[in-house]
């Protein structure tokens, strides 16, 4: 069984070439700084980079992936790159574009990478057919999609559509942060990665779950990334919500907070084994898969020294968690 990480980043150098040449017309630039950077902007007011080398560099990603012990990483792009600040035409436009480049990159490399395209929410039917065709027509076992939709709270964006083939599909929906917590100084001490991204993951999750997503859509595959970020931890406090103001928190759900959560995916990635330990007694060895947060600061570079970190953990669910569980969606998603 090989060993999957489901969260990994990657920027194909074509997509550079593409943008370089075509993204003017999707609404999308590429400049150079004073400095010598190359950053991204998006719909005229958004900006994104510069970028780390290793997001571009297979050599690199091959030989941190043997260290590792990872042998297959399911690539997604840098969230920012969702572009959903782009109307919905020129956002399917450049949806469509992203993920033949990340299709045919990982065509090349087909024991090494599996792809997780991109899709326009911005344009919920739209998405949906993008989806479709992610998956159907160029075999990537699913998508990665942000907390929010261009500042949008994620249960307020009409994205039926969406669910509705994801649900049909049962392909892999990887849920990253993206923008943290917009409105608030987290400039400061590196707040807005090492306490913004988790929060604003446990913030979309409530919204996703509290407003009956799951309820309606029960064959949902969600992944959350950063161990599903304060949500698993917390939990308690949503069950007792539930139980004292059902009116409100349980107004759209017809079971406990729990309950669902124990029907979703969360990699590894806590960097301590005593909170993998927690999530692992939470949700199941079934519910849990390695995540590397490959090239960024805060990745996981040793997965499988982590993953047998883990006090007690017997050989089976070890490998469930190394591979079983991502195969076991793999051979699940409906083409």
């Amino acid at each position: 069984m090989p060993v999957y990480d489901v969260h990994a980043h990657i920027v194909p150098t074509e997509l550079m070439d593409y943008l370089r040449v075509d993204g003017p017309e999707v609404g999308l630039e590429l400049f150079t700084t004073t400095d010598g950077n190359e950053k991204l902007r998006v719909a005229g007011r958004q900006e994104l980079g510069p970028f780390p080398t290793e997001l571009f560099d297979l050599d690199a990603r091959f030989a941190a992936m043997d260290s590792g012990g990872v042998d297959v990483q399911l690539v997604g792009h840098r969230t920012e790159f969702s572009a959903y600040a782009l109307p919905g035409e020129q956002g399917a436009r450049y949806a469509r574009a992203f993920n033949q480049i990340l299709a045919d990159l990982v065509s090349r490399h087909p024991s090494r990478l599996m792809g997780l395209g991109t899709v326009p929410l911005q344009d919920p039917k739209r998405a949906a057919a993008e989806l479709a065709y992610l998956v159907q027509d160029l075999g990537m076992i699913g998508v990665e999609i942000a907390t929010h939709v261009d500042g949008t709270p994620i249960d307020r964006a009409g994205l039926d559509p969406f669910w509705e083939a994801a649900n049909e599909l049962r392909c892999l929906v990887l849920f990253h942060p993206n923008d943290p917590l917009p409105g608030l100084d987290l400039d400061r001490y590196f707040m807005g990665n090492i306490v913004g991204r988790p929060a604003e993951s446990t913030v979309a999750i409530g919204y996703l779950l509290l407003s009956g997503v799951f309820e309606r859509y029960p064959d949902l595959v969600l992944c959350m990334v950063h161990g599903g970020g304060y949500m698993p931890y917390q939990i308690g406090r949503w069950q007792k919500g539930y139980k004292v103001v059902p009116h409100l928190v349980g107004a759209n759900i017809a079971q406990a907070p729990l309950e669902y959560v124990k029907r979703l995916y969360f990699d590894s990635l806590v960097h301590i084994p005593e909170a993998l330990s927690f999530l692992l007694e939470l949700v199941g060895p079934s519910q849990v898969v390695v995540g590397t947060d490959y090239p960024y600061e805060m990745a996981e570079r040793a997965p499988v020294t982590f993953i047998d970190s883990i006090p007690g953990l017997g050989d089976e669910d070890r490998e469930a968690i190394l591979g079983g569980n991502v195969q076991r969606i793999i051979d699940g998603i409906r083409r």
